[in-house]
């Protein structure tokens, strides 16, 4: 007797095949949620081309409102892609703060007209317009990427030799959330360096003007939503209310009693000073302000002894500097080194002498080990340039540090308080000094930012990428040419011989 077949059960395995569709669709959604919410970038570009500095992601980060930025760029931009792919990082950074709108002027020519009326723009050239607030600034594509025409007459199209894009955007930002231009004055009448550009010569008009010896550190500072403004002291009865700071770079002479009044006056007050000193010049007077506070200026200059081969040491006094990471102006900078050039002197910090002058100083930055501060540095005599802890001046040789009067320790509290900050070098800033790492400006940077209480601006600025370039000596062209005519064409007949005499076998 045969047992009778299962009776299948069409409803239940139905139902189990609903159901397990339905655990998929749950699964699918769910890994796509993460992926959507919880999720990783990685820049593999070289130079990390697309990747926001430190200071943009922070400047995003203290967006309040919703920014919009609306593209208006045609397809043969040489740009184009490089503008949507950092916009995408932005956007990325903002977590949801902007939103960005793609026009093509040529194909969309009603949503640009309409959007032209609205923000006012008056040129056919590609461009952002950044809308915050009620209040916009355009970005012109020019303004983020320098190129090179010079192929232009040979058929060829322009060709882009740097990206300067995160920079224009970022300073833009900026610009839209502050409002309002930041003011700084900028002290002359004592042979500082101009910030002007010089007129040009009408014996030769088509000369170039020559430029301001400090022209990289104003563009940097003015693309920060900040205006430098000329103050001579002699001309004035009080630094002006709407200058919270001012700035002294590489004074060549001392202030009078009267500037110095007016110094401290403006100091007593709630005034930010940064002063960046050149240990070369006798400023008695400026020496004696921050003697009182503390801070003593040495008349020494720093230089270390650096091991040049296996026998032989010289003696260098181009200093290199390492930031300390106890200040906010420096903690994003923590253990980076920069060059701070020679003829850099050291200052000596005395806690008593500032607690009694109701002030709080800190060291910034810090000579690297193996440097001295050498008191006979005009000597000729070699025996007289070594270490000498009975007369030299031994480490931690301070070369910045801040000054603050009135403020609070803990970061999160605001008060009103003077600030300042003050180095032993004032050559660094120059434009001959600058480097392409760029840790200067980033110092400098900082500490105005810290000087005018925009701690949240504080950071590592974006960096100018630079094209990829490279040489070769006879040698290398040689073997190039060697691995082109010869090598090359070589490998290929090779294998083809292999296989030729393989099937003829």
């Amino acid at each position: 007797m045969t047992d009778k077949p299962k009776k299948i059960h069409r409803f239940q395995i139905g139902l189990n095949v609903v159901v397990q569709i339905g655990l998929l669709i749950v699964l699918a959604a769910m890994i796509n949620y993460l992926g959507f919410e919880h999720y990783r970038r990685w820049d593999f570009s070289r130079d990390q081309k697309y990747s926001l500095s430190d200071k943009t992601k922070r400047i995003l980060d203290s967006l309040k409102g919703k920014l919009r930025i609306t593209i208006f760029f045609s397809p043969n931009t040489p740009i184009t892609s490089d503008v949507e792919s950092l916009l995408t990082e932005y956007q990325y950074a903002a977590k949801g703060k902007i939103d960005v709108e793609h026009i093509d002027p040529e194909r969309n020519f009603s949503r640009a007209k309409e959007l032209f009326d609205k923000y006012k723009v008056v040129t056919d050239e590609s461009m952002l317009v950044l809308d915050y607030e009620g209040r916009n600034k355009t970005v012109k594509a020019s303004e983020m990427a320098e190129m090179d025409q010079s192929g232009m007459a040979m058929g060829e199209g322009p060709r882009v030799t740097s990206f300067k894009g995160e920079q224009a955007i970022s300073s833009a930002i900026v610009d839209l959330t502050e409002g309002r231009k930041n003011l700084i004055g900028y002290v002359l009448g004592h042979k500082e360096p101009p910030i002007a550009e010089a007129a040009p010569s009408l014996l030769a008009p088509e000369s170039q003007p020559p430029t301001s010896p400090i022209s990289v550190l104003k563009t940097f500072i003015e693309n920060e939503n900040i205006k430098l403004q000329e103050l001579n002291l002699f001309n004035v009865d009080a630094i002006p209310a709407e200058m919270k700071t001012i700035m002294i770079v590489g004074p060549q002479y001392d202030f009078s009693d009267r500037e110095m009044l007016l110094l401290r006056d403006f100091w007593n007050k709630q005034g930010r000073i940064l002063l960046l000193l050149d240990p070369s010049a006798k400023t008695p007077k400026l020496s004696a302000f921050l003697n009182d506070m503390g801070v003593r200026v040495n008349d020494d200059r720093l230089m270390a002894m650096v091991r040049t081969g296996i026998e032989e040491v010289a003696r260098v006094r181009d200093v290199i500097g390492r930031f300390l990471a106890d200040s906010p102006i420096t903690k994003r900078l923590a253990e980076v080194r920069a060059p701070f050039l020679g003829g850099t002197c050291s200052l000596t910090l005395e806690p008593e002498r500032a607690r009694g002058a109701g002030v709080q100083i800190q060291p910034l930055v810090q000579a690297e080990k193996g440097y001295w501060g050498e008191v006979d540095y005009n000597s000729d005599d070699p025996a007289k340039l070594q270490f000498d802890q009975n007369r030299d001046h031994g480490a931690p040789l301070t070369i910045a540090a801040s000054i603050e009067k009135g403020g609070s320790g803990d970061e999160r509290v605001r008060m009103n308080s003077s600030r300042m900050v003050v180095t032993s070098n004032a050559f660094f800033v120059q434009d001959n000094a600058l480097t392409q790492d760029q840790q200067a400006l980033d110092f400098i940077s900082g500490s105005i930012n810290w000087l005018m209480s925009r701690e949240q601006m504080i950071g590592i600025a974006p960096k100018v990428p630079k094209p990829l370039t490279f040489t070769l000596d006879e040698t290398a062209l040689r073997n190039l040419r060697w691995l082109v005519l010869v090598l090359m064409p070589l490998v290929p007949a090779l294998i083809g011989s292999a296989v030729w005499w393989k099937r003829r076998a």
